[in-house]
């Protein structure tokens, strides 16, 4: 099972960052071992002093594909949540200015919580999806699909081209804008529209 991210896929978040928009999808993987299920708490590490969260539509690869078309990348994805792209920002940004793979800053133990999957038939439009972040009580990342520089099916139809899909593999889709700092004692919440899919703790 891969877990496949994709980076600076909203605007503002790309701003927020002083990256240039992408011409084709950022694409980096996260090993099996970086998941975090049934809300169980983050434990904070401790090679890293700037560890932020990164929230993001997920969705779960429900067939075997390759070489996918865009216009039939519907058919391998049935169930979608929340999910955050845990990072350690500090690694990341020391290995990134010198030219160095990150994949560090990413991929440790725990740095994939996922919500729970709810299906897509429950979704009215999976190039609207409204999805947010509340960090205690505070909202701090609100964004919609419709603000994707590379939609769900863009982006199943790249990473194809590449990988062979599994069933099982999941794909996060990029963060918004307001990606930020955690501490120990942090309560997040991670919606898809009023509907909370993440309830969890950083310890």
């Amino acid at each position: 099972m891969k877990i496949i991210c994709v980076g600076l896929n909203y605007r503002k978040h790309a701003m927020e960052m002083s990256r240039s928009l992408p011409p084709e999808p950022v694409v980096f993987l996260k090993p099996d071992s970086s998941i975090l299920r049934n809300n169980k708490p983050f434990f904070l590490p401790g090679f890293s002093s700037m560890i932020q969260y990164e929230a993001e539509i997920v969705v779960k690869i429900n067939r075997l594909g390759k070489g996918i078309d865009v216009k039939f990348a519907r058919r391998y994805y049935d169930e979608i949540t929340i999910g955050i792209d845990i990072t350690a920002r500090d690694i990341q940004n020391r290995n990134a200015a010198s030219g160095l793979p990150w994949e560090l800053s990413k991929c440790f133990d725990g740095a994939a919580p996922l919500g729970s999957f709810i299906p897509v038939t429950e979704i009215p439009d999976v190039e609207n999806i409204d999805f947010s972040l509340e960090k205690n009580g505070e909202t701090v990342q609100k964004a919609s699909t419709s603000d994707m520089i590379f939609s769900i099916d863009q982006i199943i139809s790249y990473v194809s081209g590449f990988f062979t899909l599994k069933t099982g593999d999941l794909i996060f889709t990029g963060t918004p804008a307001g990606v930020g700092p955690l501490s120990r004692n942090d309560h997040l919440t991670g919606r898809i529209g009023d509907r909370i899919l993440l309830d969890m703790m950083i310890k």
